[in-house]
């Protein structure tokens, strides 16, 4: 399949993730001290940063006009909507700021340079962690699939207080509609200072 536009997704003709389960391990969980190359160069240890942090995880980011992973990459439950949900986080970043994060990252399993190159062409403004390598995906168990090859992190977010995941929006969809909700959430659950 062709992605000509990344933005224009009909979600009635997506199927939805189902909620199999496999992030109910994670509230309480704490993030192991690993460090994740960003898009922004740094290194990123989310094991060590103060306050509360959210973290997005997506499968992958499409480029326009580049060809899907898989022919029916549409049909795979969840696997659709990672750009139009890093647009919806940047869109709503300074909002998601004053609601109590102090931190608010993308998350994929890309490489870096994948990551960088779509983090300018979206002007995104927080950084994208890449965890290539699968060590915080296997250090906490996130829920993956397995695509053409590539293992992937399922769609989900984590709401994490120094180090420690306090909140977890699993399956997310639709995907654009998440940082809505995250923001919600965070409203509704200010950060006992």
């Amino acid at each position: 399949m062709n992605q000509k536009n990344l933005f224009e997704v009909d979600w009635s003709k997506i199927p939805p993730p189902v909620d199999d389960g496999a992030a109910r391990h994670l509230p309480g969980r704490t993030i192991p001290p690993l460090d994740l190359i960003a898009t922004d160069n740094s290194s990123v240890r989310p094991s060590a940063l103060k306050g509360r942090t959210v973290v997005f995880a997506y499968p992958r980011t499409g480029e326009p006009d580049k060809v899907s992973p898989v022919d029916d990459w549409d049909m795979i439950p969840g696997a659709r909507g990672c750009t139009p949900q890093a647009c919806a986080f940047r869109d709503l970043f300074a909002e998601l700021m004053a609601a109590g994060a102090r931190h608010v990252f993308g998350l994929s399993t890309q490489d870096h340079d994948y990551q960088c190159e779509m983090a300018a062409r979206l002007h995104l403004p927080f950084a994208v962690l890449s965890d290539e390598r699968l060590l915080l995906t296997h250090a906490l168990e996130l829920p993956t699939m397995d695509v053409a090859g590539l293992t992937l992190i399922r769609r989900l977010t984590l709401i994490v207080d120094d180090g420690r995941i306090n909140h977890v929006f699993y399956p997310v969809f639709p995907p654009d509609r998440n940082a809505g909700e995250v923001l919600a959430w965070l409203r509704a659950n200010p950060v006992s200072r």
